[in-house]
């Protein structure tokens, strides 16, 4: 049995987007009824990646919801839980008999996701090349892109579920795991109480504390931008504890305003906003692990090269 004898993920646009107007809120909610639509048997449903931590069905489910998230079709209501959009219930009104990619582009949603995907990384193509065309490289590339785009937008959804206290503490570990304070936990401190002055956490850079950095995290809704205000009280609240140094950080984004003001002020201050916060995450291994290891290997010529 193999995964060809399964359904594409675009066959399961509409199925899927059908169940969640249907109240399945998880992918594990709509896979047996995907079983049932498909006719799929029980060998089938347990079909594995070759990575063998998911099952095929189950991970082109997720694909299928994930290309209709960024239409506007279904929108998160908590970690992995999903609800159809108005958007997504004028759609399925319309009676479609299949929802592909070609469909998608429909929506102005989806078509600054391609664009934005197609500028962050202008190598690769946001949708998978014809096979015919391309280069195993470049297929591999392009492949690498869309999982580590798509791990991006999953760990923001797990940070949002996090509880305010919990965030702080996770942006102290992300700084730690930097290698502010030597890397050591002893080194770095949420606050995480009320009256705390607007300073969230602090990592001490020395031994004594003679040195530090003071932390700001707002857990925010990906359209709840940051500006300048916020800017101005964590600020002053740096200043208050005579602090130079310090790290605003947020899910979802900054104002031109609040970064303009930010490069005038004395004290040196960085912004992270969601999408750089992703990035340091996974690229300092906090809040994932690595699923799985390919090693590409090449000809050594210098090995071959007899004079």
């Amino acid at each position: 049995m193999s995964g060809a004898d399964l359904p594409k993920f675009e066959d399961l646009m509409l199925p899927v987007l059908e169940f969640i107007h249907a109240g399945h809120e998880t992918v594990a909610d709509c896979l047996p009824f995907i079983q049932s639509r498909f006719n799929l048997s029980d060998e089938q449903m347990e079909e594995l990646l070759p990575s063998g931590k998911q099952t095929t069905i189950s991970n082109r489910t997720h694909w299928a919801r994930n290309y209709m998230k960024h239409a506007g079709l279904v929108e998160a209501t908590a970690r992995g839980r999903y609800k159809i959009t108005s958007l997504g219930e004028a759609l399925l009104a319309e009676r479609p008999g299949r929802i592909d990619k070609g469909v998608l582009e429909r929506f102005p949603l989806y078509q600054a996701w391609r664009s934005q995907q197609e500028t962050t990384e202008s190598t690769t193509a946001s949708v998978l090349p014809e096979v015919e065309t391309t280069t195993p490289e470049e297929r591999i590339d392009t492949a690498y892109f869309q999982l580590d785009s798509a791990l991006s937008e999953d760990l923001l959804e797990q940070v949002l579920s996090l509880t305010p206290a919990r965030f702080e503490l996770l942006i102290v570990e992300l700084l730690l795991a930097m290698g502010y304070g030597d890397g050591r936990a002893e080194m770095g401190q949420a606050i995480g109480r009320s009256g705390d002055g607007g300073i969230d956490g602090v990592v001490n850079e020395d031994k004594l504390g003679l040195d530090a950095v003071y932390i700001q995290a707002k857990r925010y809704a990906p359209d709840n931008t940051i500006g300048r205000p916020a800017l101005q009280a964590f600020i002053g609240s740096m200043t208050g504890e005579s602090a130079t140094k310090g790290v605003f950080v947020t899910t979802s984004s900054f104002s031109k305003d609040a970064r303009d003001y930010v490069r005038r002020v004395q004290q040196r201050v960085v912004l992270i906003d969601g999408g750089r916060l992703a990035r340091l995450m996974i690229d300092h291994g906090v809040g994932v692990r690595i699923d799985k290891t390919y090693v590409l290997r090449s000809i050594d010529a210098n090995f071959f090269d007899v004079t």
